[in-house]
């Protein structure tokens, strides 16, 4: 075999035209690569400096009253890593820029593509495009044209008589183009690490090895698949025919048609019923600002009663503050049951989209490369919760000041000092370690693994007298 791999390589290297082609698309990866690292960067630091002026304004806010302070609220920014800059999923469309508040629950805003025509209408071009799309077709023309080329002047014939195994010839075809796949991998990897060097820690390798054995087991399904449907098939055309339709099936028509049913079978509510549910939710609950509201007649009975008292006025702490964190409370609940069930559809929706991975490996490589790169709904999911759990504890933090720091029920004149606003912690997210998030792929981990082994036995008990050599 390695004889048969080495000759393989001798002639590509010869092979002026495809020589070419592999440095052109070993440019476009670098390119692509590096200003990708560059513009993560360059966003990375934007978010970072918006941070600590937001911080900044908040340590110098000065005397002010509490509650007036969780309406002026601060922003978090969702971060932006090197696997960004290799796949940034849904990180172009669900937006980056989050403001907590009192009384409200807000949605990410200011996605790139929001912000630019050009993106919106022809999206970003990143590696995972390249290392999908342009890479696996490059693998299927090369590792038919060898297979057919050799077919034609008779030399797998020749070597077939003089005791080579078939199996051999398509294992040695079979890794000789995986390997060109495997240095192309590497190059971009290699420059996304190099170039985040300094901000690479264990967990960001971790992602980027695992990164790379799903793609490489990608590529080996690419080229095995290819190899035998091309020694297995007499006419060669129809050889080529069939694996790119089967690629055209698996990259574009299968994901599309599971993503129309699985919209089908479990629907999301449109923005618009979604408001107006929790909206309702939220009115039947007490308000902040409405002190007629039952609700709040209710807790002014209860908390006159613990303190033994026949007015608010006569309260040692102000009624004020207990009030807005009630309402706090309530709209907690509500944001929980609704986005809870808005959860739990999309958890639906992503099982029912990685089942097909049974039929499709691509769907679970895109579902790996987004997973691993950290810009899938999981993790845009997991920093919305986190930065809502942070809001909460912000949130009460002022309302508790507020009722139990000094002021007198009504008095709205009353303000804390700069040092109570400096002890008030700031929102400092960490992306959760791979290890964390491996369980919710453990599907696509499974198909991804029963395709490469399927491929391998395909190779492995490919019966000669069924191939065309």
């Amino acid at each position: 075999m390695y004889n048969i791999i080495q000759n393989e390589w001798r002639v590509l290297i010869h092979n002026k035209r495809l020589i070419s082609l592999l440095c052109i698309i070993s440019v476009l990866l670098a390119v692509i690569a590096y200003f990708g690292v560059q513009d993560a960067k360059s966003s990375q630091d934007k978010k970072q400096l918006a941070k600590e002026q937001i911080r900044h304004q908040w340590e110098n806010i000065g005397d002010y009253n509490p509650h007036s302070a969780a309406h002026y609220g601060t922003y978090t920014f969702k971060p932006t890593t090197a696997l960004t800059a290799l796949d940034n999923g849904i990180n172009n469309t669900v937006g980056t820029v989050l403001q907590l508040e009192g009384h409200r629950q807000n949605e990410i805003i200011h996605s790139p593509d929001s912000q630019s025509l050009m993106q919106s209408r022809f999206g970003t071009l990143k590696p995972a495009v390249v290392l999908q799309f342009i890479i696996p077709l490059l693998l299927i023309f090369l590792a038919f044209a060898s297979v057919s080329s050799e077919k034609e002047q008779g030399r797998l014939k020749l070597l077939y008589l003089q005791g080579v195994s078939t199996r051999k010839l398509l294992f040695s075809k079979t890794i000789s183009y995986w390997l060109i796949g495997i240095v192309l991998l590497i190059l971009s990897l290699g420059i996304q690490f190099l170039l985040f060097s300094n901000n690479s820690g264990q967990d960001l390798i971790n992602r980027l090895l695992l990164i790379f054995l799903f793609y490489a087991l990608f590529y080996w399904i690419v080229c095995s698949l290819t190899v035998y449907l091309s020694a297995a098939l007499k006419n060669n055309t129809a050889a080529l025919t069939s694996m790119l339709a089967l690629w055209v099936l698996w990259s574009i028509f299968l994901p599309k048609l599971v993503g129309a049913f699985t919209e089908e079978t479990h629907p999301l509510p449109s923005r618009q019923a979604f408001s107006a549910a929790m909206q309702e939710d939220r009115s039947k609950g007490i308000d902040g600002h409405n002190p007629l509201s039952e609700q709040e007649e209710k807790l002014k009975d209860s908390i006159l009663q613990v303190y033994s008292v026949e007015s608010v006025d006569d309260l040692p702490i102000n009624f004020d503050g207990l009030v807005m964190q009630a309402d706090e409370d309530f709209g907690a609940k509500v944001w929980d049951k609704h986005f809870g069930a808005l959860d739990a559809t999309l958890l639906k929706q992503k099982k029912t989209f990685q089942r097909s991975g049974l039929i499709n490996p691509f769907v679970s490589l895109q579902s790996l490369s987004m997973g691993l790169a950290g810009t899938d709904n999981w993790h845009h999911t997991h920093f919305q919760q986190e930065a809502e759990k942070y809001r909460r504890v912000f949130i009460k933090t002022l309302n508790d000041h507020h009722a139990y720091g000094g002021s007198k029920t009504g008095d709205w004149s009353w303000t804390a000092d700069q040092e109570f606003y400096n002890s008030v912690a700031d929102f400092d997210y960490q992306t959760p370690i791979i290890n964390k998030a491996l369980p919710v792929y453990k599907t696509d981990m499974v198909f991804m693994g029963l395709w490469f082994f399927g491929s391998f036995l395909l190779l492995l008990i490919g019966n000669p007298k069924n191939t065309h050599l």
